[in-house]
């Protein structure tokens, strides 16, 4: 257990006003001592607080008196103050297992917190979870969570996580949906593994078993470069269609029996099947937005100005560990700023730099725009390698190398996706580049703006 430090005050706010400061440590909140920033936004509702707080190594009690629910305006360093639930599945589908080694420590933790899942989006298997969590779920209702299906079929289930209790964990879901929690599923989808007559299996075990999920995405798994797992393999294109037309029939199936589509494929489905994209009605309100699911349709409507406001962006796999915690996962990844001086002209021509899978979503539209100052500039993942090809994975190395082939003098579009507190995943930063991009939010909002519509 660590005490949570404030990193923040604001300004004219309760903290300030009563005396805390940046540094200090919060020992205990009347007399409490919260385990996760969770307990901590619960205690400090109180319109009384005793706050233990240790400042230079001496301790204080600061008495501080504000309206029920009322801010208290300080920002602490950590989501867990406490020892996160580590995951001890061991997927040989993990990403974490397919990073290339000398990345910061943090990237290779992996978790399976329920906690995080509700912080930051993360999606838990419920192997660790327990009687006290499922408590502590139901009375604070913290809610919704993301759950790992994979598979419903026990002994699929547990071979894919390589974990016995695989076989046995999703009672847990069950429990959390006859508590009313709201819960979205995910179904990572495996050649050979999971897919064909096991994925109709899972599909129709998700519709009879569970059919109060909120939603249930289906997505291809990525395989990097570094993995070591031998039988891990992209999908063909032929079973991307067949994973496609799997969603389609069960959406008709559920539509019938549910009055709801329920499951849905992510848009990388559509990509390698080199299938048209569903209509934005098909989506239902975009349920699984930030996990890929829609994000082409949202940015379409975005971007031709159907809609004024931004769906927002997928977290990523690293957002809880590299983001501002207190804020969870749509915590600003980058201020967006680039120096006065180093800003090309406004009529310069402009480049969109995104992934590959980013470039077949934004050449259309680009073009659309029947304008010859602005193209894509597809990057390769050439870090990770393998299937890897969202915007979100791309690094700095990567774009460098890409940019160092553009022209000078033009505008670079770089979508906030792929930082995380204005870094890339391999530690370097926009200023590294050799050329000045102009960080834009990964919405077709921000992109039509920044080009002047």
């Amino acid at each position: 257990m660590s005490a949570p430090r404030v990193t923040a005050v604001a300004d004219g706010s309760v903290a300030q006003r009563f005396g805390l400061r940046p540094g200090d440590e919060l020992l205990a909140v009347n007399g409490c001592i919260p385990k996760d920033v969770i307990e901590y936004q619960q205690l400090v509702d109180e319109p009384e607080l005793s706050l233990d707080v240790r400042r230079d190594g001496v301790v204080l009690e600061l008495e501080v008196l504000k309206r029920a629910g009322e801010p208290l305006g300080a920002q602490v360093d950590s989501a867990l103050f406490d020892r996160v639930q580590t995951c001890d599945n061991h997927c040989e589908f993990c990403f974490i297992y397919q990073l290339p080694p000398g990345l910061r420590p943090s990237l290779y933790l992996k978790d399976d917190d329920y906690r995080l899942s509700f912080l930051y989006g993360n999606f838990t298997t419920l192997t660790r979870f327990t009687e006290a969590d499922l408590e502590r779920v139901v009375t604070e209702r913290l809610s919704p969570l993301n759950v790992s299906i994979h598979a419903t079929d026990p002994d699929v289930r547990a071979a894919m996580l390589r974990n016995r209790r695989g076989a046995t964990s999703l009672r847990w879901l069950r429990a959390l949906l006859d508590h009313g929690i709201e819960i979205h599923g995910q179904v990572v989808v495996c050649p050979d593994v999971n897919d064909g007559e096991v994925l109709e299996d899972t599909l129709a075990g998700v519709t009879d078993e569970y059919p109060e999920l909120a939603s249930v995405c289906v997505v291809p798994l990525g395989v990097s470069r570094h993995t070591s797992e031998s039988r891990l393999r992209p999908h063909t294109k032929a079973e991307a269609i067949a994973v496609v037309e799997a969603v389609h029939e069960w959406q008709k199936i559920n539509r019938q029996m549910l009055d709801r589509r329920l499951v849905f494929a992510a848009d990388e489905y559509y990509l390698l099947a080199g299938i048209e994209f569903p209509d934005p009605e098909a989506y239902e309100g975009f349920p699984m937005h930030e996990d890929g699911v829609g994000m082409a349709a949202t940015l379409k409507m975005e971007f031709a100005g159907q809609t004024d406001g931004a769906t927002g962006t997928r977290p990523g796999f690293f957002a809880w560990v590299e983001g501002a915690p207190a804020a969870g996962y749509r915590a600003p990844r980058s201020d967006g700023s680039t120096p006065i001086n180093m800003r090309p002209r406004k009529s310069a021509p402009v480049g969109v730099v995104t992934g590959e899978y980013g470039a077949k979503v934004l050449a259309p539209l680009l073009r659309s725009l029947g304008r010859d100052d602005v193209r894509v500039v597809p990057v390769e993942n050439r870090f990770f390698g393998g299937t890897t090809a969202v915007a979100g994975l791309l690094v700095g190395e990567d774009i460098a190398h890409t940019l160092a082939n553009q022209p000078e003098g033009h505008r670079y579009l770089l979508p906030d996706v792929c930082l995380s507190q204005g870094m890339f995943l391999d530690g370097t930063r926009p200023g590294d580049l050799p050329r000045p991009v102009e960080v834009v939010p990964t919405d077709g909002v921000a992109l039509r703006k920044a080009l002047g519509g």
